[in-house]
């Protein structure tokens, strides 16, 4: 977590946005804390403010963009001890629903699903970038 597998989609001073690659959940995304700190305790009353603002902001524009039945915030860190939120669309065809997505898959979300999602994430990540600036 410390250094993102991915590009972000958005960097600022504080945080950044990156697009997970999970073939099976088009549009999972993860905000991620710079600095090294475990628990969202462990910021100020600002900083935690401002980490909730852009989960909101990446939730936000999963709406918008994917429309999803709901989206999955979890915040866990017990494979990684560094502060991240998983922001995560989440429909009722894919592979997991209703259980988390790290649960044991009850279905295979059929492919030109998959397909279409996939399809919006160029437009996700422009409405992820225009509502962090």
């Amino acid at each position: 977590m410390c250094a993102p597998a991915a590009a972000p989609l958005y960097r600022g001073d504080k945080l950044s946005v990156i697009l997970v690659d999970v073939a099976a959940y088009p549009g999972f995304c993860r905000v991620i804390w710079h600095a090294h700190v475990k628990e969202i305790s462990d910021l100020s009353d600002a900083e935690r403010q401002a980490l909730n603002d852009a989960v909101n902001q990446v939730e936000l524009a999963l709406r918008a963009v994917m429309a999803p039945d709901k989206v999955n915030v979890a915040s866990l860190g017990n494979v990684v001890p560094h502060l991240h939120w998983h922001v995560i669309p989440r429909f009722a065809d894919d592979a997991h629903f209703p259980d988390p997505i790290w649960a044991s898959a009850v279905r295979q979300t059929e492919a030109p699903m998959l397909v279409a999602r996939r399809a919006l994430l160029p437009q996700l990540s422009a409405e992820i970038l225009r509502r962090m600036t």
